[in-house]
């Protein structure tokens, strides 16, 4: 049986950040772990297959793999994920310890002081919508964006304890985070109510952060958009995101790209789209006009006898995409515009026109007779 897309066994859309990945697993995983759900075979499929859908997302190197390749890109049989396996690392339960810890609590067991949690968390992942001109995003540009943040607290370095002084092990649990409280036969290992899970007691918090560690704040910050970009393109600014706790990594900024509407040009891709109107003289005897192009004007040539809707492809006059390595093209889309606020004498030579046109029957108006001879034959005439 093929295996189903890890982002749809997780719930989430294919540009999810890190951090949304997570908590959708975190939910499925408290859903359908083994040890709730006992007696429920199917519950434990879904819990690996959850589980390993985790273990490949939320990894940059093995995500970015799979988004190129599918399955195969992180197989290690398939050759195509460049062995993202071995290593030096501690494998899943080094990868995933810390979120079984948050949902299940610390089942090592045992003991007390530094046998606990480490409590260091990676900082959250932020995102920044950006609006920019067509032009912007063809050409490229470099902006400033000021962003709220969370950051260390210099007073008291990020400890949350007054300056002088420094946190110190729980001494209800321990420095675990947890505690176990026994009824009978039974044991309940639940979240310590005296430090929330930190493992530490601060007696005299910094009146800076509260003993958050953290305060928020605003930085600035300059972001270069590379030529090409298009709507909903994000730019990763990495470790410009929320700092960690308790000494965690920080978080990653994502910069989500908005095309503001253009008064003239729409785009597909690296194409661009304009409508052209032109007078009813030049539709029917043709000339040459001028259009804008996003780098100067162009001229466009009108053969006689052009009908609306007629599409004109200028080649190379549209944008050239992040990834593509050619320009794409400028359609102008012809529309013939019906005269107004005519004089007099200028309906009666319409008038006029109109009568030589009729009495030459439907030599000048060819697509009026056709269309009228499918009426014709629709009605059984």
């Amino acid at each position: 049986m093929p295996k189903r897309d890890f982002y749809e066994i997780l719930g989430v859309n294919r540009d999810a950040a890190e951090d949304d990945i997570k908590k959708a697993y975190r939910k499925l995983a408290m859903k359908y772990h083994p040890d709730r759900n006992p007696d429920n075979p199917a519950a434990e499929e879904k819990f690996k297959e959850a589980k390993e859908a985790y273990e490949i997302l939320s990894d940059a190197q093995k995500r970015a793999a799979y988004d190129q390749y599918g399955h195969a890109g992180v197989d290690p049989q398939a050759g195509m994920g460049g062995g993202f396996g071995g290593g030096g690392g501690g494998g899943f339960a080094d990868a995933f310890g810390g979120i079984f810890d948050e949902i299940f609590g610390n089942r090592g067991g045992g003991g007390g002081g530094g046998g606990g949690r480490s409590n260091i968390y990676r900082g959250a992942d932020l995102r920044y919508n950006l609006e920019i001109t067509l032009e912007q995003a063809a050409h490229g540009t470099e902006t400033k964006i000021r962003i709220p943040t969370m950051e260390v607290c210099e007073p008291c370095k990020g400890s949350g304890a007054k300056s002088g002084s420094e946190p110190k092990t729980c001494p209800t649990c321990g420095g675990s985070g947890q505690v176990r409280l026994q009824q009978g036969f039974f044991s309940i290992q639940q979240t310590c109510h005296k430090c929330h899970g930190t493992g530490r007691f601060i007696a005299d918090p910094c009146k800076s952060c509260g003993g958050a560690g953290r305060i928020k704040q605003h930085k600035t910050l300059a972001v270069k958009i590379p030529a090409g970009v298009d709507e909903g393109d994000r730019i990763r600014l990495a470790g410009e995101g929320e700092h960690g706790v308790n000494g965690g990594p920080p978080g990653d900024l994502y910069v989500q790209i908005h095309l503001k509407p253009h008064p003239v040009f729409t785009r597909d891709h690296n194409d661009l789209h304009c409508e052209m109107p032109i007078s009813f003289t030049t539709a029917a005897l043709g000339g040459e006009i001028e259009i804008p192009t996003l780098d100067g004007a162009a001229g466009v040539k009108i053969p006689p006898e052009t009908q609306t809707g007629r599409i004109f492809r200028l080649r190379g006059k549209g944008i050239k995409g992040v990834r593509s390595n050619t320009h794409g093209d400028l359609m102008c889309h012809v529309v013939v515009e019906t005269p107004v606020s005519l004089t007099d004498r200028q309906k009666e030579l319409l008038r006029e026109l109109e009568e030589t046109s009729r009495a030459s029957g439907a030599k000048h108006n060819p697509r009026a007779k056709s269309w009228m001879d499918k009426v014709k034959k629709f009605f059984g005439e």
